[in-house]
């Protein structure tokens, strides 16, 4: 077991010796392997949150029904763009009514529920299958959205808004 050593006077001689490794194509998805997340059910769970809505989400392979609060999600979120958003990280990662999905929702108003429960949904597909977390990265999906409403300021009617001037 004999290791050679050598020694590197530039940045081009270290760029010839790491070369010819199989870590050189891309050190840092080579250096992180991820391994699934799946209970004994296979499901997987992740948690998303949106404004001050929390949405707890279990992922499992099926033929694509989403479940909000023991409702289907067309009859939970009425509006199609609230449907839309919760469906995005599936069609981004092409998994498209190739999972059920089973969350509860707490907190917040309906447009903060389905913010939370796309993140969620995204979170748990990443525990699921670790690859599509470049995917879904790049779309913005994994990251926490951190707007959240201002708090009342005294002397003023909201958070910025003046009572009306009045000169007499």
């Amino acid at each position: 077991m004999s290791e050679q050593i050598t020694t590197t006077n530039s940045l081009a001689d270290l760029k010839e010796l790491v070369a010819g490794t199989p870590a050189a194509a891309n050190p840092i998805e080579s250096a992180i392997k991820r391994e699934p997340k799946r209970d004994p059910q296979g499901r997987s769970y992740a948690t998303g949150g949106r404004k001050n809505a929390v949405a707890r989400v279990w992922v499992k392979p099926g033929k694509g029904p989403i479940t909000v609060n023991d409702k289907p999600a067309s009859q939970y979120f009425a509006r199609p763009v609230l449907r839309m958003i919760i469906t995005q990280p599936f069609l981004v990662a092409d998994r498209y009514q190739a999972f059920d999905v089973n969350c509860t929702v707490v907190g917040g108003g309906l447009s903060g529920q389905a913010g939370a429960v796309r993140h969620g949904i995204s979170r748990a597909l990443v525990n699921y299958e670790p690859e599509l977390r470049g995917i879904l990265k790049k779309a913005g999906f994994l990251t926490r959205d951190s707007r959240s409403v201002e708090r009342k300021k005294y002397g003023k009617m909201k958070a910025r808004r003046s009572f009306q001037f009045s000169k007499r």
